[in-house]
């Protein structure tokens, strides 16, 4: 397998440029609200509720995105995202300004921060879908395992930098300014992307009753038992074993480490997860990739117990790092499994319920962090995360014999044999 095969297609190469840049924005921007916010209440259920902002719309507008999607042309679609994305950083930019802060009360200041993240959820329910529909556009089938693997990195790497220069810029040049650099980026990701061609529509049922549309995507979803019980095993994980909203706690109040350490915890789950990737282009995750897939969870809410009994503060940058690089696995199965197995026209629609069930956990997850912080402590509220990863693993590998068994390696072979 050549493991630079999708990297030997020009647009795909600037595709995971624009990639890099709205993630690394987009991280940045939810590390530098979290620091804000925080500061502003001290509550961790404050915390919680930035994440529960996004969900709502996201979950809300995910499956009509997903439609959507599908009967749309991409790159001008993502194109409007982009533009909505910045047009929440602009805003964000604004009411970051230290003399607001002298002419309206902090509560308004933070409601309009809440806002600004529900319109953010929206653009990231048309976001995703987009993004996983482009890349099958970009580059030919027999490349799509790698584009994954690919796409999937690049993603990690922007995960690492964006927490890790969030935490610092905003030591050194404080949260106005951060936020000035986010909007740069996403501005950088929107030139980038007009040097991608308009791609084919390949929807052959163009016009399709929208509940028509949704009935035969969840169906399809629900019908395949490899994509659905990743999604759900990753779903559940994420939901509880998640702990990366309570950072801010555990940077002020716990590890005492301030802005820079909390940057350093942030992007220490990416930079695990970015090494596990670079790794997979070499050494591929395909062969008995569903006990791959629980073995890896498993270990990540081992992981999310270690780090929050730890009060030392780089064995919780170990635990975090460990995470990350289990997570990794997890997402490559993951990807690799909703490209080898959706059909071209119905990628919108499987993503959008891929961001209904995983990309839209983190937000729950956040929110579920917040609120078991604020009724059992910060702790006790990761520990009982972790556990409930450990029990959702147990339980998936015990009812579903078939999904232990799942090997991808002759979708692998099947796809490299298309020319």
């Amino acid at each position: 397998m050549d493991p630079y095969a999708a990297l030997r297609y020009r647009e795909f190469n600037i595709f995971l440029g624009v990639r890099f840049a709205m993630v690394f924005a987009w991280a940045m921007q939810f590390i530098v609200i979290e620091w804000q916010v925080y500061s502003l209440t001290k509550d961790p259920l404050s915390l919680g509720i930035i994440g529960l902002m996004e969900v709502i719309p996201a979950v809300s507008t995910a499956l009509f995105a997903g439609h959507f999607v599908d009967q749309k042309e991409k790159r001008n679609l993502l194109v409007k995202c982009i533009i909505g994305f910045s047009i929440v950083s602009l805003g964000l930019f604004i009411l970051s300004l230290p003399q607001l802060a002298n002419h309206i009360s902090a509560s308004t200041i933070l409601y309009s921060i809440y806002f600004l993240v529900f319109l953010g959820g929206i653009v990231r329910a048309f976001l995703g879908p987009t993004i996983f529909s482009l890349i099958a556009l970009i580059v030919p089938k027999k490349a799509y395992p790698n584009a994954a693997t690919w796409s999937s990195t690049t993603w990690q790497f922007a995960s690492v930098l964006g927490p890790a220069l969030a935490g610092f810029s905003i030591s050194w040049i404080g949260i106005h300014w951060s936020m000035c650099l986010i909007f740069g980026f996403s501005i950088i990701a929107l030139i980038g992307l007009l040097q991608i061609s308009r791609k084919p529509i390949l929807n052959p049922k163009l016009g399709e009753p929208i509940l028509q549309s949704l009935k035969e995507g969840i169906r399809f979803v629900f019908g395949k038992k490899s994509i659905f019980g990743a999604l759900t095993l990753d779903m559940i994980a994420v939901l509880f074993g998640g702990a990366m909203a309570l950072l801010p706690i555990y940077a002020q109040d716990i590890l005492h480490v301030g802005a820079e350490g909390f940057g350093v915890l942030r992007a220490a789950p990416a930079v695990g997860a970015s090494i596990t990737m670079i790794g997979s282009t070499r050494f591929p995750l395909h062969h008995n990739a569903g006990k791959k897939l629980l073995l890896a969870v498993f270990g990540f809410g081992i992981c999310m117990i270690l780090f929050g009994i730890s009060t030392s503060f780089w064995l919780s940058v170990g635990a975090l790092f460990l995470s990350g690089a289990l997570d990794g696995i997890s997402m490559i199965v993951r990807q690799t499994i909703l490209q080898l197995k959706t059909p071209d026209h119905m990628r919108g629609r499987v993503a959008s319920v891929n961001s209904m069930f995983v990309g839209s956990s983190n937000e729950l997850g956040a929110f579920e962090s917040g609120l078991t912080a604020k009724l059992m402590g910060t702790v006790a509220a990761v520990v009982f995360g972790g556990c409930m990863t450990l029990l959702t693993v147990g339980i998936t590998a015990y009812v579903s014999p078939t999904f232990r068994r799942l090997d991808l390696r002759k979708d692998i072979e099947e796809h490299e044999a298309i020319t």
